[in-house]
């Protein structure tokens, strides 16, 4: 099932399996500023990431003693379990509960929400989490959305470039061969707030940045004024990934961070994971800007 709302700048779909941003376009013209998902090189839109972002070493982790195969990414995207709960003209909230099924693969009772808001030109996606059990909860979560790069017929990927909000000296770090974090960084942004995009930078899998001074990041090109811009205050750790042969990019806010290659599979100890005391709730919210122009 597709949810839709929209106001008089915005158009948003939300795919209700892993309550997935699927559309974003203006209302306007019917421009489409969200990669279309083709699954020939990658069929995603904007995954979920809960409990966990990226990869776990050896597929497991060690939670309270015990092993669990909690999945790359986490279990909110592609759920068909995640269900609506709540739709206003401008809003649409859409929500997981621990089952039979998680508690398999990550013991922890928790109820995950997660709410898109339109608010004028921007879309605002608010992430909730509940410890409903008795013990700690960890967890991670973040957002995986791919914006399409280029939008415009008669434009290419090159045209294109990422704007950090503050001037930035910051590595990327680097990921092995199976997308865990290897101790290494290398130099990639100088005193600079500019990335220009081409293809070979994702070489190698995903940039990753752990500690940016900017909370906002803008997608710009060199031919329109077209601008996106993603605002992450409430994330410390910023990814940008694409497939290397994809028109799209991926700006990834995160609250957390794929294992380590040195990882000891002690979930407790994982770089990024958060800790929820029994009956609290956590709230994290990014937006995404849409600007459009000539």
């Amino acid at each position: 099932m597709i949810y839709s709302i929209e106001n008089e700048h915005l158009k948003i779909s939300i795919n209700q399996i892993g309550a997935e941003l699927c559309k974003l376009e203006s209302a306007a013209t019917g421009k489409q500023f969200l990669w279309e998902g083709d699954p020939a090189i990658w069929g995603s839109f904007a995954p979920v990431l809960f409990p966990v972002i990226g990869a776990i070493k050896d597929q497991f982790a060690n939670i309270n003693g015990q092993k669990f195969e909690v999945p790359r990414h986490g279990f909110v995207r592609n759920n068909p379990q995640v269900m609506l709960s709540k739709q206003s003209t401008n809003s649409l909230t859409f929500q997981l509960k621990y089952d039979d099924d998680t508690l398999k693969i990550y013991p922890f009772r928790f109820l995950f929400s997660i709410t898109y808001t339109l608010v004028k030109n921007q879309v605002e996606v608010k992430h909730e989490i509940t410890n409903l059990g008795e013990e700690e909860l960890l967890f991670s979560v973040g957002g995986h959305p791919a914006f399409k790069c280029p939008i415009e017929d008669d434009e290419k990927y090159e045209d294109y470039f990422i704007e950090f909000e503050k001037i930035e000296n910051e590595p990327t770090w680097l990921l092995d061969n199976n997308g865990l974090v290897l101790n290494e960084s290398k130099p990639l942004i100088e005193n600079s707030k500019v990335i220009p995009l081409d293809h070979s930078l994702f070489e190698n899998d995903a940039l990753i940045f752990k500690s940016l001074k900017s909370n906002k990041v803008s997608l710009k090109n060199k031919k329109s004024q077209h601008v996106i811009t993603v605002s992450y205050k409430d994330f410390p750790y910023l990814g940008i990934w694409a497939k290397p042969n994809g028109n799209f990019v991926c700006i990834e806010p995160w609250l957390g961070i794929a294992d380590g290659a040195d990882s000891d599979h002690d979930f407790s100890t994982k770089e990024g994971v958060l800790t929820l005391d029994s009956k609290d709730n956590y709230v994290a919210t990014y937006s995404i800007r849409i600007q459009e122009g000539s």
